[in-house]
Parts: C-alpha cells; sequence; structure tokens
C-alpha cells in the first residue's frame, strides 16, 4: 500500500518503521473491507423490500467510497466497492445500471494488478460472474468466453472456495451444461465455512440449494 509523504515524514519523526505505518494502514482497510462484507451480507441476503435494499446498498456505496478514498491502492478495498457496485446493479437491472457494471469492472481488474492473490482471488470471481451475467456487445461487455476464463483462474487460486465453485456452477447451468454443473455447484455446497462470513455463506448455501433444484427439474424433463 502507497505511504503518503506525510506519513513518512511522521513515522520519521517518531522513529518508526515505515513498515509499521504500512501495517497499520493496511490492518485499518481491512477493518473496512469486513464491515463492507458484513453489510452486503445483511443487505443481500436478509432484506426482502426492494425498495429498502436498494437505499441500504446506495449507503454501502457511499460507504466504500470514503474507505477507497482512504485506502486507493487496497485491491482488497477496490474488490468490495465493485461488488457492492454489482450488486446495486443487480437490483436496480436494465440499461441505467451498467454505469454501475462498468465501474465495477474496472475496480475489479485495477486490484487483479496490484494483487491478483488478494482476498484468494476473489477479484476473478466477480469479474467472471459479471462476463457472463451482463449483456454482450452492444448493449455492454458480456462475453462467455472471458467468463470462463477469469472463472477457472478463480478456482485455481481458490479450488475448495463456496463462491467460485458456484459462480462457476451457475455459469454451467446457464448453458445447460447441467451434469459438470452439478458438480460444482455441490463442492460449493460443501466448502468449508468462512471465519466472520456465516451470514454470507447461509445465503450463498440457499442460492446453491436453489441452483441444484434447477438442475433437477431440468434433468427430469428429459
Amino acid at each position: 500500500m502507497k505511504i503518503t509523504r506525510f506519513a513518512m515524514i511522521c513515522a520519521f519523526a517518531l522513529g518508526l518503521p515505515l513498515s509499521a505505518n504500512a501495517d497499520t494502514a493496511n490492518n485499518e482497510a481491512m477493518n473496512g473491507v469486513a464491515h463492507l462484507q458484513e453489510e452486503w451480507a445483511r443487505i443481500k441476503y436478509q432484506m426482502t423490500d426492494e425498495k429498502q435494499q436498494l437505499d441500504a446498498i446506495h449507503q454501502l456505496e457511499t460507504e466504500g467510497e470514503s474507505l477507497l478514498n482512504l485506502y486507493p491502492d487496497s485491491p482488497e478495498v477496490m474488490i468490495w466497492q465493485g461488488i457492492v457496485l454489482s450488486t446495486d446493479a443487480g437490483i436496480v437491472r436494465g440499461i441505467s445500471a451498467l454505469g454501475k457494471v462498468n465501474d465495477a469492472r474496472d475496480l475489479f481488474e485495477k486490484s487483479i494488478t496490484l494483487n491478483p492473490t488478494a482476498l484468494d482471488g476473489s477479484a476473478y470471481t466477480s469479474l467472471g460472474s459479471l462476463y457472463y451475467q451482463v449483456p454482450p456487445w452492444p448493449l455492454a461487455f458480456g462475453s462467455d468466453s472471458k467468463a470462463e476464463e477469469f472463472l477457472k483462474k478463480a478456482l485455481e487460486l481458490n479450488p475448495d472456495g463456496i463462491d467460485p465453485n458456484y459462480f462457476y456452477g451457475d455459469f454451467l447451468l446457464q448453458n445447460d451444461h447441467y451434469a459438470e454443473a452439478k458438480v460444482y455447484l455441490e463442492k460449493a455446497l460443501n466448502a468449508p465455512d468462512r471465519p466472520s462470513r456465516a451470514s454470507a455463506d447461509a445465503g450463498r448455501r440457499a442460492e446453491i440449494a436453489k441452483a441444484l433444484n434447477e438442475i433437477a427439474q431440468e434433468v427430469s424433463k428429459n
């Protein structure tokens, strides 16, 4: 993370090592990320009224933007602000949401240039999910080939994670590859719990169960 000239002067004057200053900034940034994660899970999985959900995600966007202004070189903050923007776009839907989708993509791409393994490669997972969920050109940048590329990279970095397995399974499901999708979705369902992410894991597992039920219904038709 970049250390400002002011911070360097202060550290020198106090006789503090620069690495300690950087570690403090990183810890503060990660505390902010933990807040974004917790609030995001509450908004996405515990709020049912769409207007209230949208108001809450807008507030979280503002908080994420403030955090990004404080820690502009933190890939973890970039990833989570991108996730918040993507979630907003998913609630709003339609052409009006594409601006935030583009902003989210830019944040994921920038985070990868800084640290591709940040948060176990979550930028690749999020970027891949965008590419298969948004419309293709000329409306947007959607691309199944790019989605698969990024989602496979996410799985290389975090092969047992709930999110990369879920999103790759969902990608396969959307493309009618039911047997292969089931393998990844079941692996996602049985993924280890993430520390301090109980609400997010519970919500994701509900989505996984819904996807597996959809596969069972499609297979039963044949």
